[in-house]
């Protein structure tokens, strides 16, 4: 029986209340590497192999925790590789109401409720404890978000693990319990370019999308409660398609919630292979939702790992999801969780290679 060795763990820094921040670095057999630190819960640098096998960074992100609280970084609020809560996404007018009480949360996106709020997930010291399993190196991170943290009601205590295989999947499973009723939506907002190297944006990147429809949006990103079938439209994903083929046809770009077929259990629910370079990326997950994003509002002013710029459309998101604004709009997928339930949800994120034939 092969033993499997221990991450790494190294110091990242100081965040800006003189908090010690370190970096766990999960490996491994096929030289795979994972890096997270425990200030936001952030994935800061995923290197993969190409068709060559040459391994390349795919993830936006910074050498230094500093990089996460620059002015530039909170003034743009791109959330690189962070995790998010406690729900993520928008919800409209910062307000929704549970079990016949009112709540009202930061409006820190215009005039909606964003990603947990002025201080979610993302911005938070998490505990971490490195450790192995069966599946390979993993990181155990726990928060306890208090009741009225950011106006969400409950003492929710949140454990989330991320787990590098053998076979090269990025496995991130989330758990969450309250002691109050309260709404949750717990995500990963990292941002991949599968072409470490060989370009700047992810336009030429072949994206395949697993949903027949998708959220329409109002002008502040809510949704209308219409669920529009993409047939025939630039969010047509259900063939592979390259990401900056049909992107001018929408408006400000892509940053949508697509609904995901078969949303039962783990399902297959987004596929990307970038031509160049030969990387894939196959995401499954057992949520309803997967919002694409094209990194539209990214705009050269953040410089990353390597002295790397970030320009628009330097990097796409792909969240696995329950949809925006649930907690406002009953037709949705439900995301209470109640005393006594048990949130729980894996999404995964499988790398590898496609050689020319």
């Amino acid at each position: 029986m092969t033993t499997v060795s221990m991450p790494t763990t190294a110091p990242f820094g100081q965040t800006t209340d003189g908090t010690h921040v370190q970096l766990f670095t999960l490996t491994n057999a096929n030289g795979v590497m994972a890096r997270i630190t425990n200030y936001g819960g952030t994935l800061t640098s995923l290197l993969v192999p190409d068709k060559h096998g040459r391994l390349g960074d795919v993830i936006l992100g910074f050498d230094h925790v500093s990089g996460y609280q620059s002015p530039e970084y909170l003034k743009s609020g791109p959330y690189f590789g962070a995790l998010i809560g406690r729900y993520g996404n928008r919800i409209k007018d910062g307000r929704f109401a549970l079990d016949g009480q009112e709540y009202s949360l930061a409006k820190n996106n215009g005039p909606n409720a964003l990603h947990g709020g002025k201080v979610g997930f993302d911005k938070v010291v998490w505990q971490a404890e490195a450790g192995t399993s069966a599946e390979g190196q993993n990181l155990t991170l726990t928060y306890l978000s208090r009741d009225g943290e950011e106006g969400y009601p409950g003492n929710l205590r949140v454990r989330v693990v991320y787990t590098l295989t053998a076979d090269n999947v990025l496995q991130i499973s989330y758990t969450a319990t309250t002691d109050q009723a309260t709404f949750i939506n717990l995500t990963n907002h990292a941002y991949f370019n599968l072409n470490h190297g060989a370009g700047q944006d992810i336009l030429g990147h072949e994206l395949t999308l697993n949903a027949d429809r998708y959220t329409v949006v109002d002008a502040t990103l809510i949704p209308t409660g219409e669920l529009r079938p993409v047939r025939g439209t630039p969010f047509d994903f259900t063939t592979p398609r390259a990401i900056g083929e049909r992107m001018a046809q929408v408006p400000g770009g892509y940053d949508h919630n697509w609904v995901l077929n078969h949303a039962t259990g783990a399902h297959a629910a987004a596929s990307v292979h970038e031509p160049t370079t030969g990387r894939t990326l196959d995401v499954t997950t057992d949520q309803p939702g997967i919002q694409f994003y094209a990194g539209n509002f990214l705009d050269g002013t953040l410089t990353g790992k390597g002295g790397a710029v970030y320009v628009k459309n330097a990097g796409f998101c792909l969240e696995t999801q329950h949809f925006p604004d649930s907690p406002n709009q009953p037709q949705f997928p439900g995301t209470a969780l109640r005393p006594g339930e048990t949130f729980h949800s894996v999404s995964s994120y499988r790398f590898g290679v496609r050689k020319p034939r």
